[in-house]
């Protein structure tokens, strides 16, 4: 059995099983397993060391050890070194690599959505500066303006050494009206959570977008609240498709197909 994780705390809310073992089934990888399982702080160096005695053949890196898993592992891809984030390992050349797909996949999202070039000019306000929200702003890429706020401003400067071209607003505030707002953080995994930050001057607002990188729930308080207000409104279903799918390519060298099948697995 060749058995592939994903890895979080907390973890029940993910879905990569059932996209990684319908991929496994579909493209006849035999006795390929993917399971999700809940560790500690502490167990991430065992993680790295069983992807090295091939004990593990690929492992996925959610919430909250995206940065935390790297000083155990034994080099990063580009992408994750630029932005210190990973989602993905896999064992090359007898070393434990970390991979980010998380960028491509909401560069992705964002593509099939807007188009190439559209959001050059648009001005993004980015909620949070956790371990994903590197990969989300180096996916931007080019843009008008990219405001950042965090509730801990430490975060935030730490964050603008890695992206200079940033602006930091404090906690509470908020920039001039953005045309696309993300929600970065954890805040709506579970129920009755709430961002408490003031968006009623987007009141009837029908060209901004509120994009929250939670996709189960399918609706977060945050995106409830933006419809209710006339917004448009997107949850990060196909980034976490596409960041699958090139984690995905990475283990098996076969680029899996995103569509409607899978999306009513997600359904």
């Amino acid at each position: 059995m060749k058995t592939y994780l994903v890895i979080g705390n907390p973890i029940g809310h993910s879905l990569s099983p059932l996209i990684h073992n319908y991929w496994f089934k579909k493209y006849k990888f035999v006795n390929y397993f993917y399971e999700k399982r809940k560790v500690d702080e502490e167990d991430l160096e065992k993680i790295v060391n069983a992807v090295r005695k091939n004990e593990l053949r690929g492992v996925n890196v959610t919430v909250p050890f995206k940065q935390k898993i790297i000083p155990h592992l034994d080099g990063l891809d580009y992408t994750a070194e630029k932005t210190q984030s990973v989602n993905t390992l896999l064992k090359k050349d007898n070393r434990v690599v970390g991979f980010n797909t998380d960028s491509i996949g909401f560069y992705a999202t964002l593509l099939k959505k807007y188009g190439y070039e559209t959001t050059d000019n648009f001005k993004f306000f980015v909620i949070g500066a956790g371990g994903v929200t590197s990969s989300i702003i180096d996916g931007i890429g080019e843009a008008n303006k990219i405001y950042v706020t965090n509730r801990t401003k430490f975060r935030s400067k730490e964050l603008k050494k890695k992206f200079p071209k940033i602006e930091i607003i404090d906690w509470g505030t908020k920039p001039p009206i953005c045309d696309i707002v993300i929600n970065t953080t954890s805040v709506g995994l579970t129920k009755n959570e709430n961002l408490k930050i003031d968006f009623s001057d987007y009141l009837n607002n029908k060209h901004t977008l509120f994009y929250d990188l939670i996709y189960n729930p399918k609706e977060t308080n945050f995106l409830k609240n933006a419809k209710s207000r006339g917004n448009k409104i997107m949850n990060g279903q196909m980034m976490f498709l596409y960041q699958a799918q090139a984690s995905f390519k990475l283990w098996t060298d076969v680029n899996p197909e995103i569509n409607d099948e899978i999306i009513k697995i997600l359904d």
